[in-house]
């Protein structure tokens, strides 16, 4: 069994920054896709930053430029650096990772349980 424990968030003002962490433990063989979402109040999830296996990371728009995504796999954890933080970045952020174990081809998909941002002006 795999969990995510994240850690991070808090109550900043606008233009601080603050850093996520997502640290899996499990029986975890190999991680592919590490990413972070986020959900406010009446809007769906969206996908905040990317990170493939590959290194290729991708970001929302809202968050380009001030947002870094990045991964140490031999600790199994995925972080997201925040900066120049916006009220409307305001949401519960989930971190999510892809992975396998040993003798399994098939990848699993784990969701931490979600860790509160909140930016005020």
């Amino acid at each position: 069994q795999v969990q995510l424990v994240e850690s991070g968030g808090g109550l900043v003002q606008a233009g601080a920054s603050l850093r996520l962490s997502c640290a899996a433990s499990g029986s975890i063989f190999r991680l592919n896709a590490m990413a972070w979402y986020r959900q406010a109040p009446e809007n769906q999830r969206e996908l905040v930053a990317i990170i493939p296996r590959d290194g290729n990371t991708d970001y929302a728009d809202s968050v380009k430029g001030r947002f870094i995504i990045s991964r140490d796999d031999a600790k199994n954890t995925v972080y997201l650096q925040m900066n120049s933080l916006k009220p409307e970045d305001t949401a519960v952020y989930y971190c999510y990772i892809q992975h396998r174990r040993a003798f399994d081809s098939r990848y699993h998909d784990v969701w931490g349980q979600g860790t509160q941002v909140t930016v005020s002006s």
